[in-house]
């Protein structure tokens, strides 16, 4: 059965306005290369794909800083569903 993301945000605000806060955690890896590497891309095109230079996907990739907001979004995403950026 596929899921339909758009019914979840609406049950979600529904929610949420009704005071009923649904719990849930989002998976996120610590390995970015592993998200990369899931796509299939070099460096250079995912990098190019999420708006991020070179030098910082290089950063997050070997740990000396961390992806934060819409990168970090976006990562998710990429690992989840590779083939949404791919689209």
């Amino acid at each position: 059965m596929k899921r339909d993301i758009g019914q979840e945000l609406l049950e979600g605000i529904a929610a949420i306005k009704a005071g009923e806060g649904r719990k849930f955690t989002v998976e996120m890896p610590d390995n970015v290369k592993a998200v990369r590497k899931k796509t299939g891309l070099s460096q250079n095109a995912f990098a190019g794909l999420i708006g991020v230079s070179v030098r910082t996907l290089q950063e997050w990739e070997q740990g000396r800083r961390k992806p934060r907001g819409p990168a970090k979004a976006l990562l998710r995403i990429a690992f989840r569903h590779p083939e949404a950026l791919l689209d």
